[in-house]
Protein backbone atom coordinates (compact mmCIF):
# COMPACT_ATOMS: atom_id res chain seq x y z
CA UNK A 1 0.00 0.00 0.00
CA UNK A 2 1.29 3.44 -0.89
CA UNK A 3 1.57 6.68 1.29
CA UNK A 4 -1.07 9.70 -0.27
CA UNK A 5 0.28 12.59 -0.43
CA UNK A 6 -2.43 15.31 -0.43
CA UNK A 7 -1.27 18.56 -2.04
CA UNK A 8 0.58 21.08 -0.07
CA UNK A 9 -0.74 24.43 0.03
CA UNK A 10 0.99 26.41 2.56
CA UNK A 11 4.94 25.81 3.46
CA UNK A 12 4.99 23.65 6.60
CA UNK A 13 8.76 24.90 6.52
CA UNK A 14 10.79 28.76 7.33
CA UNK A 15 13.13 29.39 4.59
CA UNK A 16 15.66 29.24 7.24
CA UNK A 17 14.31 25.37 8.11
CA UNK A 18 15.32 24.30 4.89
CA UNK A 19 18.96 25.83 4.25
CA UNK A 20 19.46 24.32 7.31
CA UNK A 21 18.65 21.29 6.43
CA UNK A 22 20.84 21.96 3.69
CA UNK A 23 23.62 23.13 5.53
CA UNK A 24 24.78 19.14 5.90
CA UNK A 25 27.12 17.47 2.43
CA UNK A 26 25.29 13.93 2.96
CA UNK A 27 21.54 15.40 4.01
CA UNK A 28 21.98 18.21 0.13
CA UNK A 29 23.15 14.77 -1.59
CA UNK A 30 20.59 12.68 -0.37
CA UNK A 31 18.05 15.51 -1.59
CA UNK A 32 19.56 15.45 -5.01
CA UNK A 33 19.13 12.02 -5.11
CA UNK A 34 15.89 12.42 -4.55
CA UNK A 35 14.87 14.87 -6.70
CA UNK A 36 16.65 12.75 -9.60
CA UNK A 37 14.16 9.70 -8.91
CA UNK A 38 15.83 7.48 -6.03
CA UNK A 39 12.50 6.50 -3.72
CA UNK A 40 14.81 4.45 -1.05
CA UNK A 41 17.79 4.53 0.91
CA UNK A 42 19.56 2.06 -1.53
CA UNK A 43 19.01 3.91 -4.53
CA UNK A 44 20.14 7.40 -2.23
CA UNK A 45 23.40 5.52 -1.21
CA UNK A 46 23.87 4.22 -5.46
CA UNK A 47 23.45 7.59 -6.41
CA UNK A 48 25.25 9.52 -3.37
CA UNK A 49 28.50 7.12 -3.49
CA UNK A 50 27.62 7.77 0.29
CA UNK A 51 27.73 5.15 2.61
CA UNK A 52 24.67 2.90 3.70
CA UNK A 53 25.21 4.48 6.89
CA UNK A 54 24.89 8.35 5.96
CA UNK A 55 22.73 7.68 3.88
CA UNK A 56 20.03 6.32 6.24
CA UNK A 57 21.52 9.08 8.98
CA UNK A 58 20.51 11.87 6.11
CA UNK A 59 17.69 10.15 5.30
CA UNK A 60 16.31 9.44 8.57
CA UNK A 61 17.13 13.58 9.27
CA UNK A 62 15.03 14.54 6.19
CA UNK A 63 12.01 12.14 7.28
CA UNK A 64 12.24 13.56 10.78
CA UNK A 65 12.29 17.01 9.78
CA UNK A 66 9.14 16.59 7.45
CA UNK A 67 11.03 17.00 4.40
CA UNK A 68 11.01 13.49 2.93
CA UNK A 69 7.70 10.96 3.64
CA UNK A 70 8.33 7.38 3.92
CA UNK A 71 5.26 5.15 2.22
CA UNK A 72 3.88 2.69 3.66
CA UNK A 73 5.53 0.27 1.59
CA UNK A 74 9.18 2.07 2.80
CA UNK A 75 9.22 4.22 -0.44
CA UNK A 76 10.60 7.45 0.28
CA UNK A 77 9.30 10.59 -1.21
CA UNK A 78 10.67 14.49 -1.70
CA UNK A 79 8.01 17.27 -0.61
CA UNK A 80 9.68 19.29 -2.90
CA UNK A 81 6.94 21.84 -3.21
CA UNK A 82 8.12 22.88 0.11
CA UNK A 83 10.92 24.70 -1.62
CA UNK A 84 8.55 26.67 -3.70
CA UNK A 85 6.39 27.19 -1.12
CA UNK A 86 8.55 28.58 1.49
CA UNK A 87 10.88 30.51 -1.35
CA UNK A 88 7.31 32.13 -2.03
CA UNK A 89 6.25 32.76 1.39
CA UNK A 90 9.78 34.35 2.19
CA UNK A 91 9.44 36.61 -0.65
CA UNK A 92 6.07 37.91 0.72
CA UNK A 93 7.52 38.51 4.29
CA UNK A 94 10.54 40.39 2.46
CA UNK A 95 10.13 43.91 2.80
CA UNK A 96 9.56 45.45 -0.89
CA UNK A 97 11.82 47.49 -2.22
CA UNK A 98 10.84 51.10 -2.08
CA UNK A 99 13.55 52.63 -4.55
CA UNK A 100 11.38 55.51 -6.76
CA UNK A 101 8.32 54.81 -5.04
CA UNK A 102 8.11 58.54 -4.83
CA UNK A 103 8.17 59.25 -8.12
CA UNK A 104 5.16 59.11 -10.91
CA UNK A 105 5.11 55.44 -12.11
CA UNK A 106 6.08 56.40 -15.51
CA UNK A 107 9.40 57.50 -14.02
CA UNK A 108 9.71 54.61 -11.28
CA UNK A 109 9.03 52.46 -14.25
CA UNK A 110 12.41 53.42 -15.97
CA UNK A 111 14.26 54.06 -12.73
CA UNK A 112 14.15 50.95 -11.37
CA UNK A 113 15.48 49.22 -14.73
CA UNK A 114 18.59 51.37 -14.87
CA UNK A 115 19.06 53.08 -11.05
CA UNK A 116 20.02 50.64 -8.46
CA UNK A 117 21.05 51.40 -5.09
CA UNK A 118 21.67 54.93 -6.01
CA UNK A 119 23.87 54.05 -8.82
CA UNK A 120 23.38 54.18 -12.68
CA UNK A 121 23.31 50.35 -13.92
CA UNK A 122 23.80 51.91 -17.43
CA UNK A 123 22.91 54.96 -19.39
CA UNK A 124 19.44 54.10 -22.00
CA UNK A 125 20.23 54.17 -25.24
CA UNK A 126 16.07 55.55 -25.70
CA UNK A 127 16.46 59.17 -25.61
CA UNK A 128 13.23 59.45 -23.50
CA UNK A 129 14.20 56.79 -21.08
CA UNK A 130 17.73 58.65 -20.66
CA UNK A 131 15.70 62.29 -20.28
CA UNK A 132 14.37 60.23 -17.48
CA UNK A 133 17.71 59.36 -16.24
CA UNK A 134 19.58 62.52 -16.60
CA UNK A 135 16.66 64.37 -15.04
CA UNK A 136 17.19 62.03 -12.02
CA UNK A 137 21.30 62.56 -12.25
CA UNK A 138 20.27 66.41 -12.32
CA UNK A 139 18.82 66.28 -8.77
CA UNK A 140 22.11 65.72 -7.55
CA UNK A 141 23.10 69.97 -8.55
CA UNK A 142 21.78 72.81 -6.74
CA UNK A 143 20.26 75.08 -9.56
CA UNK A 144 22.05 78.64 -9.28
CA UNK A 145 25.30 77.10 -8.46
CA UNK A 146 28.47 76.94 -10.59
CA UNK A 147 30.90 73.72 -10.80
CA UNK A 148 33.71 73.01 -11.70
CA UNK A 149 34.60 69.91 -13.94
CA UNK A 150 36.66 68.34 -11.08
CA UNK A 151 33.67 68.66 -9.26
CA UNK A 152 30.71 67.69 -11.64
CA UNK A 153 33.11 64.72 -12.28
CA UNK A 154 33.24 63.64 -8.33
CA UNK A 155 29.68 64.31 -7.98
CA UNK A 156 28.86 62.09 -11.57
CA UNK A 157 31.37 59.64 -10.37
CA UNK A 158 28.67 58.60 -7.57
CA UNK A 159 26.52 57.33 -10.02
CA UNK A 160 28.20 56.02 -12.51
CA UNK A 161 31.76 55.59 -13.61
CA UNK A 162 31.31 56.97 -17.14
CA UNK A 163 31.34 60.93 -16.43
CA UNK A 164 32.42 62.13 -19.57
CA UNK A 165 29.27 60.42 -20.96
CA UNK A 166 26.85 61.81 -18.53
CA UNK A 167 28.44 65.48 -18.74
CA UNK A 168 27.76 65.38 -22.50
CA UNK A 169 24.05 64.11 -22.62
CA UNK A 170 23.32 66.89 -19.79
CA UNK A 171 24.59 69.49 -21.61
CA UNK A 172 23.62 68.26 -24.70
CA UNK A 173 19.71 67.77 -23.52
CA UNK A 174 20.50 71.72 -21.90
CA UNK A 175 19.70 70.51 -18.53
CA UNK A 176 22.96 71.61 -17.00
CA UNK A 177 25.05 74.39 -18.89
CA UNK A 178 28.97 75.15 -19.87
CA UNK A 179 30.89 78.03 -19.74
CA UNK A 180 34.24 78.77 -19.33
CA UNK A 181 35.02 75.27 -17.31
CA UNK A 182 32.02 76.03 -15.69
CA UNK A 183 28.66 74.06 -15.43
CA UNK A 184 25.52 74.77 -13.73
CA UNK A 185 22.03 73.34 -13.66
CA UNK A 186 19.82 74.62 -16.23
CA UNK A 187 17.07 72.42 -16.55
CA UNK A 188 14.99 69.28 -15.30
CA UNK A 189 12.55 68.83 -13.21
CA UNK A 190 12.19 71.24 -9.87
CA UNK A 191 11.16 70.35 -6.63
CA UNK A 192 8.60 72.77 -5.52
CA UNK A 193 9.65 74.91 -2.67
Amino acid sequence: MCATLSPVTESPFEARELVGLLADDDRRRAVAALVLGATTIEGVRADTGLSVRAAARAVQRLVDAGLVVRGDDATLHLLGEAFSLAARAEAERAPKSVEHDDEPENVARVLRVFVHEGRLSSIPTVRAKRLVVLDWVAQRFEPGRHYSEATINLMLSAVHPDTAALRRYLVDEEIMARDHGEYWRAGGTFAPE
